[in-house]
């Protein structure tokens, strides 16, 4: 490669400033190629480490190994053109002194970078797992990078949280450790009401349900509980597991949906909360 090099630069003028602009662009593009050859096997190399692409460990390791890449690149086309040579020198003598001033301006990209190598090694979640956080962020993760975390919100509204601050929070993993997804469930029906009826006409409802699927670790949906005696209403409530493409929304309006029609036409009461408000007069006795 070296002698490639040199044999390319004797037909370059370096002592012209458009020699100069050549050798840089010159040198520029085989760090590119280079470059782009390096992050390929760099790529295949990880990919046949990990069992999945998309583990988190993985697309961790694969990011930081392309900023170091291209940090590595770019000082050695600065130090081997030499149009850009002097100014490497001055920036490598003074190392010393722009490593204290960098160590200190980059405290937080540090802390990030270590924040995500312990979430790529600890994995409290994986690429494509639904998490929501004690901040109130939510939504499914779909990058981690060297300094921050992607969360695809709704409506492709991408959430950008820092390492340190996710590596902070509790996190609750909706897709941990399995491949199904569930979501709790909770229905108020009157006080007065067949309770085993309306049981039934959730359960029902819910089978009916084009995202519903079958209970994660058995053949049957979830059950319908009778769990607590509500101030105005009599509290029911159930587990839906559906498949981890479907959105949690939808599932959750399809539900809400399908129940309160069914119960509706059953005759079951959907109760709400009221106030009796009792005006007394007062009386003129005298």
């Amino acid at each position: 490669m070296s002698d490639l090099i040199s044999e390319i630069g004797n037909f370059i003028d370096t002592d012209t400033r458009i020699g100069k602009l050549l050798e840089l662009l010159l040198y520029s593009a085989i760090a590119i190629v280079v470059t782009s050859v390096i992050l390929a096997i760099g790529k295949r190399i990880v990919g046949k480490r990990f069992k999945s692409k998309n583990s988190i460990q993985a697309r961790f390791t694969q990011n930081l190994i392309r900023g170091l890449i291209i940090c590595i690149a770019v000082i050695w086309v600065l130090v081997s053109s030499s149009a850009t040579s002097s100014f490497g020198k001055v920036l490598f003598q003074g190392t010393a002194i722009i490593g204290a001033v960098v160590g200190l301006a980059a405290q937080p990209v540090i802390g990030d970078l270590f924040c995500g190598i312990m979430l790529s090694l600890n994995r409290p979640f994986e690429i494509g797992d639904r998490i929501e956080l004690d901040n109130g962020f939510k939504g499914i993760v779909k990058d981690i990078t060297s300094r921050h975390v992607v969360l695809r919100g709704i409506d492709t509204m991408d959430i950008i949280i820092p390492n340190s601050k996710i590596n902070a929070c509790v996190i609750t993993n909706m897709s941990h450790n399995t491949k199904i997804r569930s979501i709790h469930f909770r229905f108020g029906v009157a006080y007065g009401t067949d309770v085993e009826k309306a049981m039934k006409v959730i359960r029902q409802a819910v089978i009916d349900s084009e995202y519903s699927i079958p209970e994660w670790n058995g053949e049957d949906y979830g059950p319908v509980y009778f769990i607590a005696y509500a101030e105005s209403s009599l509290q029911l409530a159930t587990t839906v597991y559906y498949q981890p493409t479907s959105r949690s929304e939808q599932v959750i309006n399809d539900i809400n949906l399908r129940v309160s029609k069914a119960l509706k036409e059953a005759g079951i009461e959907i109760p709400f909360n009221y106030v009796n408000v009792v005006m007394h007069e007062k009386s003129n006795v005298g």
